[in-house]
Protein backbone atom coordinates (compact mmCIF):
# COMPACT_ATOMS: atom_id res chain seq x y z
CA UNK A 1 0.00 0.00 0.00
CA UNK A 2 1.53 3.03 -0.68
CA UNK A 3 1.59 6.38 1.47
CA UNK A 4 -1.63 8.61 1.20
CA UNK A 5 -1.40 12.28 1.23
CA UNK A 6 -4.63 14.63 1.83
CA UNK A 7 -5.45 16.89 -0.91
CA UNK A 8 -7.80 20.27 -1.38
CA UNK A 9 -9.32 19.93 -4.62
CA UNK A 10 -11.24 22.72 -6.51
CA UNK A 11 -14.32 22.05 -4.74
CA UNK A 12 -12.47 22.70 -1.62
CA UNK A 13 -13.45 19.02 -0.10
CA UNK A 14 -10.30 17.57 1.26
CA UNK A 15 -9.81 14.21 0.22
CA UNK A 16 -7.08 11.18 0.93
CA UNK A 17 -5.75 10.28 -1.82
CA UNK A 18 -2.81 7.56 -2.46
CA UNK A 19 0.66 8.38 -3.48
CA UNK A 20 1.33 6.74 -7.06
CA UNK A 21 3.42 3.54 -7.31
CA UNK A 22 3.62 3.10 -11.33
CA UNK A 23 2.90 5.78 -13.69
CA UNK A 24 0.56 4.59 -16.27
CA UNK A 25 1.85 7.28 -18.60
CA UNK A 26 1.13 11.23 -19.08
CA UNK A 27 -2.67 10.62 -17.23
CA UNK A 28 -0.08 10.19 -14.02
CA UNK A 29 1.66 14.09 -14.78
CA UNK A 30 1.51 15.63 -11.53
CA UNK A 31 0.70 12.96 -9.17
CA UNK A 32 2.95 12.78 -5.67
CA UNK A 33 5.06 9.37 -5.70
CA UNK A 34 5.95 6.55 -3.53
CA UNK A 35 8.43 3.54 -3.29
CA UNK A 36 7.09 0.19 -4.87
CA UNK A 37 6.77 -2.80 -2.07
CA UNK A 38 11.02 -3.21 -2.48
CA UNK A 39 11.50 0.43 -1.33
CA UNK A 40 12.52 1.66 -4.93
CA UNK A 41 11.42 3.75 -7.44
CA UNK A 42 9.52 1.83 -10.04
CA UNK A 43 10.90 2.29 -13.44
CA UNK A 44 7.78 3.03 -15.11
CA UNK A 45 8.30 6.95 -13.31
CA UNK A 46 11.80 7.57 -14.79
CA UNK A 47 12.51 9.16 -17.88
CA UNK A 48 12.90 7.39 -21.20
CA UNK A 49 16.73 5.68 -21.36
CA UNK A 50 17.02 5.83 -17.26
CA UNK A 51 16.68 2.78 -14.97
CA UNK A 52 16.82 -1.41 -16.04
CA UNK A 53 17.25 -2.54 -19.33
CA UNK A 54 14.36 -4.68 -19.43
CA UNK A 55 11.91 -5.87 -22.39
CA UNK A 56 8.88 -7.68 -22.25
CA UNK A 57 8.96 -11.19 -24.12
CA UNK A 58 6.57 -13.88 -24.69
CA UNK A 59 7.55 -17.40 -22.70
CA UNK A 60 7.74 -20.16 -25.02
CA UNK A 61 8.44 -22.46 -21.61
CA UNK A 62 7.62 -21.95 -18.08
CA UNK A 63 10.70 -19.77 -15.92
CA UNK A 64 11.50 -19.60 -12.33
CA UNK A 65 12.46 -16.45 -10.54
CA UNK A 66 16.07 -15.98 -11.50
CA UNK A 67 16.58 -17.86 -14.47
CA UNK A 68 19.14 -17.26 -17.15
CA UNK A 69 17.46 -16.57 -20.52
CA UNK A 70 17.75 -16.60 -24.03
CA UNK A 71 16.03 -14.85 -26.28
CA UNK A 72 15.36 -16.64 -29.69
CA UNK A 73 13.34 -15.75 -32.87
CA UNK A 74 10.25 -18.67 -33.08
CA UNK A 75 9.35 -18.30 -36.92
CA UNK A 76 9.05 -13.98 -36.91
CA UNK A 77 7.80 -14.07 -33.54
CA UNK A 78 10.59 -13.16 -30.35
CA UNK A 79 10.49 -15.77 -27.24
CA UNK A 80 12.09 -16.46 -24.21
CA UNK A 81 13.37 -19.68 -23.14
CA UNK A 82 15.60 -21.30 -20.53
CA UNK A 83 19.38 -20.81 -21.39
CA UNK A 84 21.28 -23.93 -21.64
CA UNK A 85 24.62 -24.70 -22.22
CA UNK A 86 24.33 -28.30 -22.91
CA UNK A 87 25.93 -30.47 -26.03
CA UNK A 88 22.48 -30.43 -27.73
CA UNK A 89 21.13 -26.83 -26.64
CA UNK A 90 24.76 -25.18 -26.74
CA UNK A 91 23.09 -22.45 -28.91
CA UNK A 92 21.01 -21.05 -26.37
CA UNK A 93 23.29 -18.55 -24.59
CA UNK A 94 21.95 -16.35 -22.19
CA UNK A 95 20.88 -12.88 -23.57
CA UNK A 96 19.24 -11.91 -20.02
CA UNK A 97 17.50 -13.24 -16.86
CA UNK A 98 13.99 -12.82 -15.06
CA UNK A 99 13.51 -11.90 -11.48
CA UNK A 100 9.74 -13.77 -11.63
CA UNK A 101 8.42 -16.61 -12.55
CA UNK A 102 6.13 -17.07 -15.51
CA UNK A 103 3.93 -19.50 -17.44
CA UNK A 104 4.84 -20.91 -20.73
CA UNK A 105 2.93 -17.82 -23.23
CA UNK A 106 2.96 -15.08 -20.60
CA UNK A 107 4.95 -11.78 -21.25
CA UNK A 108 8.22 -11.95 -19.12
CA UNK A 109 9.99 -8.92 -18.30
CA UNK A 110 13.43 -9.94 -19.02
CA UNK A 111 16.32 -7.78 -17.52
CA UNK A 112 19.41 -7.65 -20.03
CA UNK A 113 21.84 -6.15 -17.28
CA UNK A 114 21.99 -5.64 -13.58
CA UNK A 115 21.64 -7.92 -10.27
CA UNK A 116 19.83 -11.37 -9.94
CA UNK A 117 18.58 -11.39 -6.42
CA UNK A 118 17.02 -14.47 -4.77
CA UNK A 119 19.65 -16.80 -5.45
CA UNK A 120 21.24 -19.16 -2.34
CA UNK A 121 24.54 -20.90 -1.92
CA UNK A 122 27.03 -18.28 -3.68
CA UNK A 123 30.38 -17.31 -2.73
CA UNK A 124 31.26 -13.51 -3.24
CA UNK A 125 33.61 -13.09 -5.68
CA UNK A 126 33.32 -16.37 -7.60
CA UNK A 127 33.08 -16.09 -11.52
CA UNK A 128 29.53 -17.71 -12.78
CA UNK A 129 29.03 -20.17 -15.64
CA UNK A 130 25.71 -20.92 -17.49
CA UNK A 131 25.30 -24.69 -16.53
CA UNK A 132 25.25 -27.27 -18.45
CA UNK A 133 23.34 -30.15 -16.44
CA UNK A 134 20.39 -27.67 -15.68
CA UNK A 135 18.78 -24.69 -18.02
CA UNK A 136 18.23 -21.58 -16.87
CA UNK A 137 20.52 -21.69 -14.29
CA UNK A 138 24.31 -20.96 -12.84
CA UNK A 139 26.99 -22.79 -11.95
CA UNK A 140 30.87 -22.06 -10.54
CA UNK A 141 32.58 -24.25 -12.65
CA UNK A 142 32.39 -23.80 -16.11
CA UNK A 143 30.95 -26.99 -18.08
CA UNK A 144 33.56 -29.28 -19.72
CA UNK A 145 31.90 -31.52 -21.92
CA UNK A 146 32.60 -31.66 -25.50
CA UNK A 147 29.78 -29.88 -27.24
CA UNK A 148 29.27 -27.61 -24.32
CA UNK A 149 28.84 -24.09 -24.19
CA UNK A 150 31.07 -22.27 -21.88
CA UNK A 151 30.13 -18.90 -21.07
CA UNK A 152 30.70 -16.42 -18.39
CA UNK A 153 27.41 -15.04 -16.57
CA UNK A 154 28.90 -12.38 -14.43
CA UNK A 155 29.96 -12.56 -10.66
CA UNK A 156 28.35 -13.94 -6.97
CA UNK A 157 28.31 -10.32 -5.25
CA UNK A 158 27.19 -11.92 -2.53
CA UNK A 159 25.14 -15.53 -1.40
CA UNK A 160 22.31 -14.63 -3.01
CA UNK A 161 23.12 -11.99 -5.42
CA UNK A 162 24.77 -12.28 -9.05
CA UNK A 163 26.37 -9.40 -10.93
CA UNK A 164 24.86 -10.36 -14.82
CA UNK A 165 27.53 -9.42 -17.22
CA UNK A 166 27.77 -12.10 -19.61
CA UNK A 167 30.31 -12.97 -21.82
CA UNK A 168 31.29 -14.55 -25.17
CA UNK A 169 30.34 -18.37 -25.65
CA UNK A 170 32.93 -20.63 -26.35
CA UNK A 171 31.38 -24.53 -27.61
CA UNK A 172 34.03 -27.03 -25.99
CA UNK A 173 35.77 -29.30 -29.08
Amino acid sequence: MASKFLELPVSGIITEKEATVASAGAGDAGKILALDASGRIDNSVLPVGLGSDTKSIVCSENLAAGNLVNVWNDTGTVKVRKADASGSNAGKIANGFVLASYNSAESALVYFEGTITGLSGLTPGTPMFLSGSTAGLSTATAPTASGHCVQRIGTAISADELSFEPGEPVVRA
